[in-house]
């Protein structure tokens, strides 16, 4: 189990990994239509607090065991564990965290796939002078053509595992240096754009006026969980970049200023999502198809509209393209560790991925009367038990490894910042984020039960 030979760059490239892994469906497609959904700032709120007490944390947790071990997530648990004392059993998350991987990389290529199309029909002008209704129904007819969402599936597919093939520094870190900022400069010209429209004040007012008079448990219990989901923890994967962190950077540091571009990403969507639906008298609470039926509605008869409903969905499909690569990652580097060239293990996940990702495909169209588990299709067990579930128990388990198993000065020599700071994050883990956690797991157990 020998150490991993690559590491990132630069302390500027780790950054940007570590962003590109987070930032994807979660904070452009998932955290609007959850805050529209949730109270606006009630929920908003609540997210940033629990960003702060829930996933930062843990967070920090995963890298640092990544980081101690220098090796493949499941090298790295099965050496600190017995170096310990302990049961190398514990390897067992590494596994657990690459199926989550592997099912989540399925769905997400999939619905990454839409965000293509809806581009190309947005730059085509195929909206322009359609009726809302006969909008919502061309998502429907696009769902249900098997051909059209496979193709675009597969297209996504080849584009994230040709940059896994290249390796981390030919392929995710030069790819993360040029689209994670054009993502977020495209981001800014969209919010200068709602700037313009009349919504863009009463926008502003419903994200961030306080309003606590529309927090639940409904709402506190959601918001606990996107946190959680948002930051990509739970899956290992930022255990397998902390192996390749710089020697001489300090991990909370890098941390917080992953989680503050995180939640600048979903806060900036949101921003120019709203100012566009509130200038057109729309619903905030559209749901998941905020984006694929009510942005083409409110945008595809305006001037020069099918531009910037064009950019929202390259937006998405840059997102989710470096998400995916930064997921791919981990399951490619395990497959490298048994003994594979990196090229025969991006191809092998790419292909098992694209394969698992066809029922997801299908579910719309010819296997939309096939419901496997209480009326649910094969995409809705997919989309809902790997985050929901297995998300927060890898979660867990991996915070109470490196609070509890591994020793604590290697811990704290991982993190590399000063023992008051440490000691601050052994304690917060311990009793305030790990319980946290075990509430977000039992709630997702009990709404899929």
């Amino acid at each position: 189990m020998s150490e991993v030979a690559e590491r990132w760059g630069s302390r500027r490239a780790f950054i940007m990994a570590m962003t590109g892994a987070a930032v994807g469906l979660g904070n452009i497609w998932r955290f609007p239509y959850m805050t529209g959904e949730n109270g606006g700032s009630a929920f908003l709120m609540l997210y940033v607090i629990f960003v702060l007490l829930l996933g930062l944390p843990v967070m920090m947790a995963e890298i640092l065991v990544g980081r101690a071990g220098r090796r493949t997530p499941m090298q790295a648990l099965s050496h600190l564990a017995l170096e310990n004392g302990h049961s190398r059993h514990w390897r067992l998350i590494g596994l657990m965290g690459a199926a989550t991987v592997f099912f989540i990389l399925s769905f997400y290529s999939v619905v990454s796939g839409w965000s293509f199309e809806y581009m190309f029909d947005a730059l085509g002008g195929n909206f322009t002078g359609m009726s809302p209704a006969e909008i919502g129904g061309s998502f429907n007819t696009f769902l249900a053509d098997p051909f059209k969402v496979i193709f675009n599936h597969t297209l996504f597919m080849l584009l994230t595992m040709s940059v896994v093939a290249a390796g981390i520094g030919s392929g995710l870190e030069k790819l993360n240096n040029l689209l994670m900022p054009l993502l977020y400069l495209l981001l800014f010209v969209l919010v200068g754009y709602g700037a313009t429209t009349s919504g863009f004040t009463t926008a502003l007012a419903w994200l961030f006026t306080p309003n606590p008079a529309a927090i639940d448990i409904t709402v506190v219990l959601n918001a606990m969980g996107h946190a959680f989901f948002t930051l990509a923890i739970g899956a290992c994967a930022l255990m397998a970049y902390g192996a390749y962190m710089p020697d001489r950077q300090s991990l909370p540091t890098a941390v917080i200023a992953v989680a503050c571009l995180d939640i600048l990403v979903a806060l900036l969507s949101g921003i120019a999502i709203f100012s566009i639906v509130f200038s057109q008298g729309m619903d905030p609470a559209s749901g998941p198809g905020l984006m694929f039926v009510t942005l083409p509605i409110a945008l595809a008869d305006l001037p020069g509209g099918n531009i910037w409903l064009g950019g929202f969905f390259l937006l998405l499909a840059m997102a989710t393209w470096t998400s995916s690569i930064n997921l791919a990652e981990p399951m490619v580097a395990m497959l490298q560790s048994a003994g594979l060239k990196r090229g025969v293990a991006a191809l092998l996940i790419g292909v098992g991925v694209w394969l698992m990702g066809l029922p997801s495909a299908l579910s719309f169209s010819s296997l939309a009367d096939w419901t496997p588990l209480e009326g649910k299709t094969f995409f809705d067990l997919v989309t809902s038990i790997p985050t929901d579930i297995f998300l927060p128990l890898g979660g867990v388990l991996i915070a109470i490894f490196a609070t509890w198993i591994m020793d604590r000065q290697r811990a704290f020599d991982a993190l590399g910042a000063s023992t008051t700071l440490c000691r601050g994050w052994l304690w917060v883990t311990r009793w305030i984020s790990i319980p946290l956690v075990i509430i977000v797991l039992i709630s997702s157990l009990w709404h899929q039960g």
